[in-house]
Parts: structure tokens; sequence; C-alpha cells
């Protein structure tokens, strides 16, 4: 009696403990939520990271050396067309030109002094003229002699060559008049090098020299960006590149950022690199954040088609079965792998071909037992 009272606690025990397996894990392992597919429109895009570049760089110096002077311009400041930068220390170049125009001052004088002369000059011409003239006909008539001929004709040719001489030296100063005025325009030129001004409007990115520095010719003493040439450079696949195009829309996710920015493509590099096999293609944006960061990495999404009225299930409903893309289906209480060709992916969903939506999808779980074809299951 004893014995049965055991066994029946032994059967009872181990009843008790079945149960609570095919309760707790065994029904919960073979339990699975489903989903259907639905139709609609997906937006397919192409993906790259890149970073906020600009499509000019204006790296702004002088092109002679010297001692930085007025240079008060900050990283981050905006500043105008035409806005002083800086001057560079000119050393004797403004004593120089004021020289040349002094020397200039003094030429014309003598230039005005000189046509002075010449009106005098001329009234003499014309009296000697006048006396040659009177006496050349005396001469004919023989009433003055040769030798006082002579004398009137040579007062007239003497009169006329002071008037030739003043007239050439008027010239000569005239040509020296010229070149000093080119040499001021010269000076003048070389001057307003020494005065750096922005050439656009834009924001300084880079500030490579300080006030009262001592710079070489031709270096950098900051690099300026215009806004309106602000672009995300990115790098796409090669292979999928060839779908994008100029004007195609793209949102902008700064790394600093959460918000998404709006942009278009802008511009495709035409020669691809020879290494990674990708193409740098250019996105503006819609509205400059501002401030901005050069070289910020960013995340693009460029949309290149969209998809209307097709089949579209989540992308958790996807899976893998015998080296197969596709979906598991439910009829009754078993599951059935269909195999499905994905046509593009846009969030948590995929479109695709080949399913109808009908059909309940059940949604593999890899904690949970793996699905396999004609597998009984529990679902929601």
């Amino acid at each position: 009696m004893k014995r049965v009272i055991r066994y029946t606690i032994y059967v009872l025990i181990i009843a008790i403990v079945g149960f609570g397996f095919y309760k707790k894990v065994y029904i919960p392992k073979h339990t699975f939520a489903t989903v259907r597919a639905t139709k609609g429109s997906i937006n397919i895009k192409v993906n790259g990271v890149g970073n906020v570049g600009a499509r000019d760089i204006y790296k702004i110096g002088s092109l002679y050396g010297g001692k930085i002077l007025d240079f008060d311009a900050q990283e981050g400041e905006y500043i105008k067309k035409d806005t002083l930068i800086a001057n560079i220390d000119s050393v004797d170049l403004t004593d120089r030109i004021d020289e040349q125009r002094a020397l200039k001052s003094k030429l014309l004088n003598d230039i005005n002094s000189l046509k002075v002369d010449r009106q005098s000059a001329k009234v003499n011409f014309d009296y000697q003229d006048e006396l040659f003239k009177k006496n050349k006909k005396l001469y004919k008539l023989h009433s003055i002699s040769s030798l006082n001929y002579q004398k009137y004709l040579t007062e007239k040719e003497t009169a006329k060559l002071r008037i030739q001489s003043i007239d050439a030296h008027i010239a000569s100063l005239k040509d020296q008049v010229s070149q000093v005025i080119a040499g001021i325009s010269g000076l003048e030129k070389k001057l307003a090098h020494y005065v750096i001004k922005s050439p656009v409007d834009g924001y300084i990115t880079k500030k490579l020299a300080v006030n009262y520095q001592i710079i070489m010719p031709n270096q950098t003493l900051l690099e300026l960006v215009n806004p309106k040439d602000v672009w995300i450079q990115t790098y796409i696949d090669t292979r999928m590149s060839g779908k994008v195009k100029i004007g195609d829309s793209a949102s902008i996710k700064l790394r600093s950022s959460d918000k998404i920015y709006r942009g278009k493509v802008v511009n495709i590099n035409p020669v691809n690199n020879p290494i990674t096999y990708e193409r740098e293609i250019d996105i503006a944006f819609d509205n400059l954040p501002i401030p901005f960061y050069m070289e910020e990495q960013a995340i693009v999404k460029i949309e290149i088609k969209t998809l209307k009225d097709v089949v579209k299930v989540p992308t958790k409903a996807l899976a893998i079965y015998k080296e197969q893309n596709g979906v598991w289906t439910l009829k009754g209480d078993k599951v059935s792998f269909k195999p499905l060709k994905i046509i593009a992916y846009e969030n948590k969903t995929a479109a695709v071909k080949g399913l109808n939506i009908d059909e309940k999808l059940v949604i593999p779980d890899p904690k949970k037992k793996s699905l396999s074809d004609g597998m009984k299951i529990y679902h929601d």
C-alpha cells in the first residue's frame, strides 16, 4: 500500500513538472508574433557617409611679405565682401609714392613755365617773320644788301629753332610725366596688395596667422567659405551611384545634431576613386545650419526613385532559409518558407515581389525555436 502511494506521488510530481515545462518553456518557445503585408509607396534611397565641405574655399593672403597689421578677424566670424581683413606693413612704399607725386608736380610746373617761354618765342618768331618778309621785298628791289637780307633770314630761323627747342623740351617733360604717372600707378597697385580685403561674403573657417606676425610672400592668412558654396561631400559605391542624378532630393543628418536637414544633389564627380571604387557626390543644403563646422561627419540619404503600389513587409519579418531571402507564412498553425525578391528598403520596411497582402507572416525570433518548413507553432 505504501509503495502504491509512493509511486503515485512520483507520477504526480513528474506530471506537474512536465506540465510546467510545457506551459513555461515549450509553449513560449513555439509562440511567435505575426504581421501582414501591406500595399503602398516606398522611396528608394542611396545611403552615404560624408563630411561638410565647400565648392570653393578661399585662401586669403598677401602677394608680398611683411608685418601684419590690423588683423583682428576671428574664426567663425561672418564678414562682407570688401571688408578689411588686414594691412601688411609696406615699409617705404607710401614715401616713394609721395616722392613720385612731388616729381610729377615739378615736371608739370616746368612744362607750364616752358609753355610761357614758347608763347614769348612765338611772338618773337612772328615779329622776325614780318621783318623778313618786308626786307625780302626790299632785297628783290635791290634796296638792301645781301648781307642784311641774310641777317633777317638768320634771325627768323633762330626764332623758329627756339620754338622747336622749347616744343622738344616740353615733349620730353611730358614723356617723363607719363613715366612718373605709370610709376605711381604701379606703386599704388602694389600698395593696394598690402591691403587685404575679403573677396566674397563668408565665414572665416581658419585663421592661420596673428597680428604683428612677419609673413612670407603668398602666405595664407585665413580661409573663408561662402555659405552658398557649403555642401556635403559624400562617397557612394559606384554600383549604386549610377542611379543618382543632379537635382535628386536628399536628407542630411549631421553628427552634432539630431535634426534632419533637406538638400539636393548639386554635383557628381565624373572621376571614380580607383582604390575604393567610390564616386564623390555633393549635396547642398536647402537651408544651411548656422553655425556649420567644416569636416563634420554627416549621413546622407539620397532619394532616387519612388515605387508606387508595391507590397511592403516589415524588415523584422524577413528571413534567410537555405540561402534564400524570404518570409515565413502561416497556414493554420503550420509555417512554410516563401522565397521573395526584395526590391528596396525604406527605414524598417522592405518592398518585395512574390507575396500577397492577405498572407499572415511569422516574425522569426532568435531567442525562440528555429523555424522550419511544416513546423507547428503557436501565434498571437
